[in-house]
């Protein structure tokens, strides 16, 4: 452990010990002058803890220990007393540091924990006698300049003084004028709302000194008067009643920052003012010329130069950090965050820096010179970290370019003294992946504003829909959801209900296409940001409230109508329908205004007819599913559909999985149906007529007073007749969706998936048309696939390699069949014919390297006469083979010790060894395997009784001699 370092304000930067020394130095003092055990920083993409996006204390890996869930025979459960060093991301979830680095001089998104644990040996007297040495012994630090709080107990909880602590710390010599009582908030942690938790100390270190007292400081935000050392005494646990109870084992989880305190210990007020910044910031002023670093910030800090040295250099090192351990930039989770950081790290250093594109990757190989000794994994993968960085830093470029137009030409369209659309903000930052801060910025540029309230709101909705807490396609839109208030505005006003009778409106034509009316209406309202309004502007989307539609508003299951409107006599101006919502009775068209849209004007309607034909197709599809669902499995009930142009979902409930021949029976009545082509009735009725059907389901649920009845084959009035029973004998159903004419126009329908949703209900994916017939023809492809397989299963090749292959190929094409759309009785027929080839292949893999080890084993048993040790080559094909041999030969051999080397065509150099027991414990398999491959260039491992390698063939004339050698000196 270091001595002599004069770290004192009044002494000079030369006696100062570097970021790396100060890190060593710790982990020594434990582990050399306290006994414990130092492990390596766990990666910081979290294990088995899905509520984290990253590791962000240096507790974390050691929850199973606090929680006791710790398998008792693991190499943690046998731990007592360890210390790390933890590399630590804060940025997204609970403790999110991101959005104020740059800002000001400590925060950081990623940093490291210096930490000592003790897992049920000692407690307060040690840990605190421990870290008083550290600091005041190794590191010198000025005793009068340490502060140590304590918890000062809890009435409401029935909770005393943490005496115990403070007594330790008078016994260490500390003056009771700097050993201060806090309460709960300040001193009591707790890992979550439930769980381990205890009273902690912290260690406090006033900048000024001086000889003055400071304590009045502590905890008080102070910038001179700063935490460096917290010591978390785990003693109790939260109950979920919100009790506290003794904990069986005391803990002790002590945390310190490097970063705070090497600036303590290097006489600085800045981290960044440290050597783990500083190399870092003069390889950006290298790379981008503008003024060097000066540590301003707030409104000194002209143009926030000083803020993207920062943010630059802090990103950087989370960049490297996170991709080394497996979280590159993406999507979701994790890796969105992660993307946010390096975007954020981009625009700094292009917008404000000016650097020219690769600046960051080019900043690698620096925080791999200030963290590589500490963490190798970054030097091993520096190549890689330059790549990703380079790529996703291309990528945003791109991205930004085209942000700039769309602000530029949307604020060329804006009326004055407006807020910039939060609707194309929301793009921007959605699909683009614009950083917010980056929008306010350039807006802020050309005077304008953005509705931050508003953009908020769709940010909620967003991570809603995200989180899965609404159907899908039933997100509340701001611009179709009519709020109540608005609705009795509708009403109040006397604004009539939308009739969307029209779209209703279609016809066979006389050679069987579909011929769809378009419809002229009148824009009654228009509906934005929740208000209704007489006029909207170019750009602008919002809600159009139409006095009668022909578009078909999502309901009942089926996707809304896609199409556009056009003003009446301008042709050429189209404003796209982009969803249509029913509320109240006024159906709400979402679009965006091309140019200005004012209440009163007229319009034409033209519907999507491909979208609308296909959504009739697959409407029609499902009712003959659920009739067809009813016929073979019972008295099914439906829990759910959906319908879309490309597919059609249905959700029922069933007693079990539906099998191969059920899927087969369903999907046979169905296409029995559109075989027959028959004509499909609908007509609007009264609810009380509706509920005499036999057999009609579902008639409790909400539906409008008339009702529409669709029944296939049967007019709704037959239906409707006292003594019918067509609801039993054909589909009938309450319906308000559209329809073919004519069921025969499915052409056809395959279910391409099911799976049970829970125990109990099960889903079923299906197409019809075109999309079926493909899904048949794939099906039929890949059986023909399998057939072939199996025919050469059958064959029984004695080739290991051959074998080998065919049981590649079943896998790849176990991938295939469970990924591409066929038939699902087909897939799940298929998957047995796969699974049954898989063990077939395994098991004749296995017989015949068994054989062959066998045969080599008899031969090399003969050459070699039972002699003690038996080095030599032989051929084979695997390390699986050449390990059986090895087995096959000492299990012949009981005393005997086994090295074999096999050269592959690749030039590659198969070891496996195996010591016996007798030998045992001065000839262990694991060094001699190591012994030998390492002449190899190689590497191998196992245990003293068995081990293997492998190596390159170049120094295998060299291993065969170390291999003697090494067993006869150990023999």
């Amino acid at each position: 452990v270091p001595r002599r370092w004069h770290c004192a304000p009044h002494r000079g930067a030369a006696g100062c010990p570097p970021a790396g020394q100060v890190r060593a130095a710790f982990l020594r003092f434990f582990q050399e002058r306290h006994g414990h055990c130092r492990l390596p920083s766990a990666p910081v993409r979290p294990r088995g803890d899905p509520r984290l996006l990253f590791v962000n204390a240096g507790m974390n890996q050691f929850k199973p220990i606090f929680l006791g869930t710790v398998h008792p025979r693991s190499e943690l459960a046998q731990q007592r007393r360890v210390v790390n060093s933890q590399k630590c991301v804060r940025a997204g979830g609970k403790h999110n540091d991101l959005e104020d680095v740059g800002r000001d001089t400590y925060h950081h998104t990623f940093f490291e924990m210096l930490g000592n644990w003790s897992f049920g040996d000692y407690f307060k007297e040690e840990a605190c006698s421990m870290a008083w040495e550290l600091l005041t012994e190794v590191y010198e630090i000025p005793k009068d300049r340490l502060y140590v709080t304590y918890f000062g107990g809890d009435s409401s909880l029935g909770l005393s003084a943490d005496e115990e602590c403070k007594d330790v710390w008078l016994r260490l010599g500390v003056p009771a004028s700097h050993v201060l009582p806090f309460p709960m908030k300040d001193n009591f942690w707790e890992m979550g709302d439930t769980g381990p938790c205890g009273p902690c100390t912290e260690i406090h270190y006033d900048y000024v000194g001086g000889g003055r007292n400071a304590a009045a400081l502590v905890n008080q935000g102070s910038p001179d008067v700063v935490e460096i050392w917290n010591l978390v005494f785990m003693q109790y646990s939260r109950e979920m009643e919100g009790n506290l109870l003794p904990l069986p084992q005391h803990h002790v989880d002590t945390g310190m920052g490097l970063e705070r305190l090497v600036t303590v210990l290097q006489n600085k007020r800045s981290n960044y003012d440290t050597d783990l910044f500083t190399p870092i910031l003069d390889a950006i002023h290298k790379g981008c010329g503008v003024p060097r670093y000066r540590g301003l910030v707030g409104d000194a800090d002209v143009g926030h130069v000083n803020m993207a040295y920062r943010v630059v250099a802090d990103h950087v090192r989370t960049l490297c950090v996170c991709i080394t351990d497996g979280i590159f930039p993406g999507t979701s989770g994790a890796e969105l965050v992660l993307r946010r950081i390096l975007r954020r790290a981009v625009r700094f250093s292009s917008e404000v820096l000016h650097a020219p594109p690769g600046l960051l990757a080019a900043l690698v190989p620096t925080v791999v010179e200030v963290l590589g000794d500490a963490y190798p994994e970054l030097t091993k993968n520096a190549n890689r970290i330059m790549d990703i960085i380079n790529e996703n830093e291309a990528a945003f470029l791109s991205s930004l370019e085209r942000g700039r137009r769309i602000i530029e030409r949307t604020v060329q369209q804006m009326e004055p003294s407006t807020n910039f659309p939060v609707e194309v903000a929301w793009s921007l930052y959605g699909s683009l992946g614009f950083p917010l801060d980056l929008i306010d910025l350039m807006l802020e540029e050309k005077g304008i504003s953005l509705d931050s309230a508003a953009f908020n709101e769709l940010a909620l909705e967003d991570a809603k829909r995200k989180a899965g807490g609404l159907q899908a396609g039933q997100l509340e839109d701001t611009h179709t959801h009519l709020d109540v208030h608005s609705l009795a505005q509708l009403q109040s006003n006397n604004v009539p209900a939308t009739d969307d009778s029209p779209k209703y409106a279609y016809t066979l034509g006389q050679h069987g296409q579909y011929e769809f009316s378009s419809c002229q209406a009148t824009v009654l309202m228009l509906y934005r940001d929740q208000s209704l309004q007489k006029e909207v502007g170019a750009g602008q989307r919002c809600g159009v409230i139409l006095d009668r539609t022909n578009f078909y508003a999502e309901q009942g299951g089926q996707a809304s109508d896609q199409g556009y409107m056009i003003r009446l006599g301008e042709q050429d101006i189209l404003f796209p329908v982009e969803s249509v919502r029913l509320c109240g009775g006024y159906v709400v068209h979402e679009i965006t205004a091309v140019e200005t849209l004012c209440a009163g004007d007229r319009v034409q309607l033209f519907v999507d007819e491909a979208h609308r034909l296909a959504c009739m197709t697959n409407h029609t599809a499902t009712h003959l599913l659920n009739f067809a669902l009813r016929h073979v499995l019972g008295d099914t009930e439906q829990r759910g559909s959906h319908v879309t142009a490309e597919r059609l979902r249905f959700d029922f409930d069933t007693k079990g999985p539906v099998t191969v021949e059920q899927l087969q029976r369903v999907e046979q009545v169905v296409r029995d149906v559109i075989k027959r082509n028959e004509a499909v009735h609908m007509a609007e009725v009264p609810l009380t007529l509706a509920r005499r059907v036999q057999g009609l389901r579902a008639v409790d649920e909400g539906y409008p007073d008339p009702v529409r009845i669709v029944s296939l084959g049967v007019p709704v009035e037959s239906v409707l007749t006292c003594d019918s029973e067509a609801a039993m004998q054909t589909s009938v159903e309450l319906c308000c969706g559209t329809h073919l004419l004519q069921a025969g126009a499915v052409e056809d329908l395959a279910i391409i998936g099911e799976r049970q949703l829970v125990k109990g209900i099960s889903r079923v994916i299906a197409v019809t048309g075109g999309q079926a017939k493909q899904a048949r023809e794939v099906g039929q492809c890949l059986a023909m696939e399998v057939d072939s397989l199996s025919l050469r299963m059958k064959q029984r090749s004695t080739s290991i390699p051959e074998m080998q292959n065919l049981s590649k190929e079943v896998g790849q094409l176990t991938k295939v069949v469970a990924s591409t759309a066929v038939p699902q009785w087909q897939r799940k027929e298929l998957q047995t014919v796969l699974k049954t080839l898989q063990r077939t292949a395994n098991t004749a893999i296995k017989k015949l390297e068994m054989q062959q080890a066998e045969e080599k084993a008899q031969s090399l048993l003969a050459k070699h006469c039972k002699q003690p040790v038996i080095i030599d080559t032989v051929p084979a094909d695997s390390l699986s083979i050449l390990m059986k041999v090895v087995n096959q030969l000492c299990d012949k051999s009981p005393g005997t010790s086994v090295l074999l080397l096999s050269p592959q065509a690749s030039g590659e150099v198969l070891c496996a060894c195996q010591v016996s027991k007798n030998c045992l414990p001065m000839f262990s398999a694991a060094d001699w395997a190591m012994a030998v491959c390492t002449q190899m260039e190689g590497k191998a491992g196992g245990s003293p009784v068995v081990a293997k390698g492998s190596g390159n063939a170049k120094g295998m004339q060299v291993a065969l001699t170390t291999a003697l050698e090494f067993a006869q000196s150990k023999l």
